[in-house]
């Protein structure tokens, strides 16, 4: 069985997926580029407000089980948003001589290389401040509501977890992993069936599966790592804590 070894995050260098447009052709179709950018924001709109439906649509379209494709597109998953921020330019400009190194890479000025007037434009046609959403650094789809099983709101991001059972349209919000985990163990007793669950790494963040991820019990809190590695990292800084397996953690989990 596949295992996560290692999670790009511990680099902690941003990664991105771009746009480019030759100038030429920008020039000559700008009608193109505006109706392509008014549809990249309209698809991003519909990715975090209808994450779960827009999973189900790559997934059928690609061939994917949803709930993998939900994995990433999903609240507390990969960012979508189609600002250019400064962090992300930065990030380019540190790219370039790595990809030099590696092979046949020409000089680039990423500051020439990267215009965000088009896009500014596409904002300003929707009536949006773009300066405040480059300013923004929060995920645009996030967790929220209220966990039916701790009875508590659903409101801290790095902690937010949520479960999807077979049969359903829908997925139910849990305020911390160990809330998942009790609402696992809830759902089974009844005789339902999960089809995923999905925890934030307590260390890095990254959305990653429950019952694949490495657990810490410390104290009455489990926390999921999506590395042996980084569950180690936390039990050597934290005496007292141990790594259980997904089932200890489902049964201790108060």
């Amino acid at each position: 069985k596949a295992k996560l070894l290692y999670d790009g995050a511990e680099l902690n260098y941003p990664t991105l997926h771009g746009v480019v447009v030759r100038r030429a052709y920008a020039a000559e179709h700008p009608e193109v580029l505006e109706a392509f950018l008014q549809a990249q924001l309209d698809a991003t709109d519909f990715l975090n407000t209808k994450p779960l439906e827009a999973a189900r649509i790559v997934a059928e379209s690609a061939g994917l089980a949803q709930q993998v494709v939900y994995l990433y597109n999903g609240p507390g998953g990969t960012s979508f948003d189609p600002t250019l921020k400064p962090s992300l330019v930065e990030a380019l400009k540190g790219d370039v001589p790595y990809l030099k190194s590696i092979g046949d890479f020409a000089d680039l000025d990423v500051a020439g290389f990267v215009q965000d007037a088009p896009l500014r434009a596409a904002f300003a046609a929707r009536n949006q401040d773009y300066g405040k959403a480059v300013a923004a650094t929060a995920n645009p789809s996030a967790l929220g509501g209220t966990d039916p099983v701790c009875n508590t709101a659903v409101n801290d991001t790095a902690r937010a977890s949520e479960l999807w059972l077979e049969g359903s349209d829908s997925t139910q919000p849990a305020a911390t992993p160990s809330c998942l985990l009790k609402a696992v163990r809830d759902a089974t007793a009844k005789g339902a069936k999960v089809r995923a669950a999905y925890v934030p790494d307590a260390e890095l963040g990254t959305r990653w599966f429950a019952d694949k991820a490495a657990w810490v019990r410390d104290g009455q809190n489990y926390l999921p790592f999506g590395t042996p590695a980084g569950a180690q990292r936390y039990v050597t800084a934290h005496p007292g804590s141990a790594s259980v397996d997904y089932q200890q953690a489902l049964a201790g989990a108060v």
